[in-house]
């Protein structure tokens, strides 16, 4: 019976409501169904998103600062909709449920993109060679294009953050051979999405750009159709995490019971305030922010008032509500790299545009110079895998650099990288000058390898430190609408790169001079946009320093046994 007891995983249950047994749920075979949605879902997203510009630049007809605002808003839509659904997985669908509607709303959305860009009733009519003139895409033409776009980004937006969260639930932290495997997925699950990602610049813009863009969109749509189809066969292997209910909901209670109970005077002596949790899941008490504290306080008439959360909040619930607190700080210093990842995929997919990308006979597509950008990542992941943190081993007995350690290198790189772009942009631009009227310049694409790879190199160190805080800093009950936090300061990297880009137009388009950001990037100073994000992020690089050294401190207790061992290496 005792061993009968020890194959049951706490809080999981297998499909049918059951205690999930381990011998038949979970583990790898289970996680393995979860990471195909999640290569799916990169392939499409960035396959579409890294090579829009140039549709909507070349066919419909849209000026350059217009295009990458439209980019940057479908991307930082995508990811902002992770919040939400989180929000939805937590409080109503459960995970499984939200990854298996919401795959199925991107695949409508891919297909309906792959019809909407095959057919010519919904494109203007190519430029004509003899005017240089061209037709703008008609409102009905950009009302179709955004309902497929924003059809694709609610999809992402719900089935992004649960996916990793569901993942982990096909392991039991408890179990030290699985919760070892866990670790694994995660590293796992990044490589997927970096693999989507290379298939996405490499595979599908070539297809788009050789082939016809509603071919590889309808790819997309077909891949997702059998990822989702690979993801149901597991439904019986899967194992399911109980909802604790809305962590909204959680989040409100202690606010609005702490504003209530703001006037009453609040006792050091910890034992005096309620806690009505198990022992075992308790999460201890800390004195920072301890106006929240009073959400926990009992006065008179509170005895009869302990089931409603409304009126008396337990110390757990109160410290969760602190961990969260906890994590804005990082989060806010973490938006400015994203809004600098904003340019790989559009200013500087346009100036590959304009520069000669030959290796032989074949013209490399503008879209595919970001494969050095992935590439970036992918090596610097097999380089701290294989060398960093089997040196930390070694030298210090630790795992690496700690996920704080690994999002300030992540951002230093960010700031190279912007000055690497601003310098190269300037020697093309002097060869633009140069070079008159000519559409293709005499200088290599391949000089704009440097930004590429260092913002590459910055994302994997930025994206799984994050990745690593947002989820052994949250509380457990909360992981799905944490990955969600995280997965917004993608979303308002992105939508700062719009608001940024649409203040330069604005303030350097005066007097009918061309702006720093003209239609055509050969008569305008993109250099001087560059150096201008170099300097907020290296503002942002500096506060972030200092966030750091406020937030670095022992794990909570109530952490212990998860996937992070925050050591210094």
């Amino acid at each position: 019976m005792e061993q009968e007891g020890n194959m049951k995983v706490a809080d999981v249950v297998d499909c049918k409501g059951w205690p999930a047994d381990k011998s038949k749920t979970g583990g790898w075979k289970s996680a393995s169904l979860v990471l195909g949605i999640e290569i799916t879902e990169r392939l499409s997203t960035i396959g579409i998103g890294v090579n829009l510009v140039t549709y909507l630049v070349g066919t419909m007809h849209l000026p350059s600062a217009d295009s990458a605002n439209i980019v940057t808003n479908f991307l930082g839509t995508s990811f902002m909709l992770c919040f939400l659904g989180g929000l939805v997985a937590d409080t109503f669908l459960g995970r499984f449920a939200t990854i298996a509607i919401f795959s199925v709303v991107q695949a409508l959305g891919t297909g309906l993109l792959s019809v909407s860009t095959g057919l010519p009733q919904l494109r203007p009519p190519p430029c004509n060679s003899a005017t240089e003139r061209c037709q703008q895409a008609s409102n009905l033409q950009m009302t179709v294009l955004y309902l497929c776009l924003y059809l694709i980004a609610l999809g992402t937006g719900g089935l992004k953050s649960s996916v990793s969260g569901f993942g982990s639930d096909q392991f039991d932290e408890k179990d030290e051979k699985e919760r070892t495997q866990m670790t694994s997925f995660f590293s796992r699950f990044f490589f997927f999405i970096s693999t989507g990602t290379f298939l996405a610049v490499n595979m599908l813009v070539y297809i788009q750009d050789e082939v016809g863009r509603s071919w590889a969109y309808g790819m997309c749509c077909l891949f997702m159709v059998i990822s989702i189809a690979i993801f149901l066969s597991g439904t019986r292997r899967f194992r399911y995490k109980k909802r604790a209910g809305s962590p909204i909901v959680h989040i409100l209670q202690v606010i609005v019971v702490s504003f209530r109970k703001r006037k009453l005077v609040h006792d050091p002596n910890v034992m005096l305030l309620y806690e009505n949790g198990p022992e075992a899941t308790r999460i201890p008490h800390t004195e920072q922010y301890s106006f929240l504290d009073k959400a926990a306080i009992q006065v008179q008439g509170d005895d009869k008032q302990m089931t409603n959360p409304w009126n008396l909040c337990s110390v757990s619930r109160v410290e969760e509500v602190k961990m969260l607190i906890r994590l804005l700080p990082v989060w806010a210093t973490t938006i400015m790299f994203w809004t600098v990842h904003a340019q790989m995929l559009t200013f500087s997919v346009e100036q590959a545009s304009t520069m000669e990308r030959n290796v032989g006979r074949f013209n490399i597509p503008a879209g595919s110079l970001t494969a050095f950008f992935v590439g970036g990542t992918l090596i610097t992941l097999a380089v701290y895998d294989r060398v960093v943190v089997p040196l930390c081993r070694s030298w210090k007995d630790t795992q690496g650099f700690t996920n704080l350690q690994r999002i300030g290198i992540g951002l230093a790189l960010s700031v190279l990288g912007m000055i690497a772009a601003a310098l190269m942009e300037n020697r093309r631009l002097s060869v633009a000058r140069s070079a008159g009227s000519r559409t293709t310049l005499p200088v290599s694409a391949f000089t704009l390898i440097p930004q590429f790879f260092l913002v590459g190199s910055g994302e994997a160190f930025i994206y799984t430190g994050q990745l690593d805080f947002f989820i052994t800093r949250s509380p457990k009950s909360m992981k799905t609408m944490s990955t969600g936090l995280f997965l917004t300061t993608l979303s308002l990297g992105l939508f700062l790169s719009s608001f940024l880009v649409s203040v330069v137009t604005s303030i350097t388009n005066h007097n009918g001079e061309k702006g720093w950001l003209a239609d055509n990037i050969n008569k305008g100073r993109l250099d001087y946009f560059y150096a201008l994000l170099a300097v907020l992020s290296t503002i942002n690089f500096i506060a972030y320093l200092a966030v750091a050294a406020f937030v670095i401190k022992p794990q909570s207790p109530a952490n212990s046994g998860k996937t992070s061992v925050d050591n210094n290496c």
